[in-house]
């Protein structure tokens, strides 16, 4: 008589929650950046210059500037438009270039989809990095202007947070727009509007400098939305126009999300 055997149940492992593994992409980038320091320092210092040189300097020969029906020194007006700048530009250069080469060169993103993740961790996971990326330089650079005498509400508290949302918008447009790109020629198109937005979206000079349709251009960038919702915290000059900024940089950031976890589901999983 033989004995029949009951098969041993085969241990499946369990899918990752949600953002555990966006949690394992954000350390693997902490990781293999924390020894390239001087990559965030030149980051950090470029809005930095542009403070001490434009904002003090030509600020010395303007004796008072008016924002929102409020008196204040030309630097007020510059440094929160630097700030809004400073996370914008942390969150691009994340989700672009290192994106880009880890999608089409490392071949980062196929190698981790081999393990439990999914496109949705990629994604979440490298966005919350190029916030994080964006929102270190803002909270230096806010630093920066608590010490040098540029911060007189207590309202500028939430301005870290208001620069937290937007790394977290331009990081997953940004990544979005990477995902469409096929070679390297094609970052010549993110120069083209990286640099206009930093000079035209009211970062050194009030919005009613322009007029007509130039001018509802300009405030419908998201850049300038940025702009906006940091000067008014920092100054304490809040209006409806903060408002319309966070739902703006809200949607903003979650379309974005959308686009990406799409884009690497044909890209990675076809």
């Amino acid at each position: 008589m033989s004995a029949t055997t009951t098969p041993r149940p085969v241990s499946i492992r369990s899918p990752l929650r949600p953002f555990e593994g966006s949690g394992l992409i954000v350390l693997r980038n902490y990781v293999t950046y924390k020894s390239q320091w001087k990559l965030f320092a030149t980051g950090f210092l470029e809005p930095v210059f542009y403070l001490f040189s434009i904002g003090i300097g030509v600020g010395k020969l303007i004796h008072v500037f008016e924002f929102n029906g409020h008196a204040i020194p030309y630097a007020e007006f510059v440094a929160p438009g630097m700030l809004a700048a400073s996370a914008f530009n942390g969150a691009l250069l994340d989700s672009t270039f290192n994106v880009f080469f880890k999608l089409k060169y490392e071949k980062l993103y196929d190698q981790l989809l081999v393990t439990p993740l999914t496109t949705s961790d990629v994604a979440r996971g490298e966005i919350i990095w190029g916030q994080l990326r964006g929102g270190s330089y803002s909270l230096a650079f806010l630093v920066v202007m608590w010490a040098l005498g540029l911060v007189h509400s207590w309202w500028a508290v939430l301005a870290f947070p208001a620069a937290l949302l937007i790394g977290f918008a331009f990081s997953a447009v940004c990544m979005s727009l990477t995902t469409f790109m096929t070679s390297w020629q094609d970052f010549d198109k993110i120069t083209m509007v990286q640099l206009p937005l930093f000079l035209f979206s009211g970062t050194f000079f009030p919005i009613t400098a322009f007029h007509g349709v130039l001018r509802w251009v300009i405030e419908v960038t998201p850049l300038y939305r940025g702009v906006v919702l940091c000067r008014e915290l920092t100054t304490g000059v809040i209006t409806w126009e903060s408002g319309f900024s966070l739902v703006y940089l809200v949607a903003m950031g979650v379309l974005g999300l959308v686009v990406v976890r799409r884009r690497l589901d044909a890209l990675l999983l076809t």
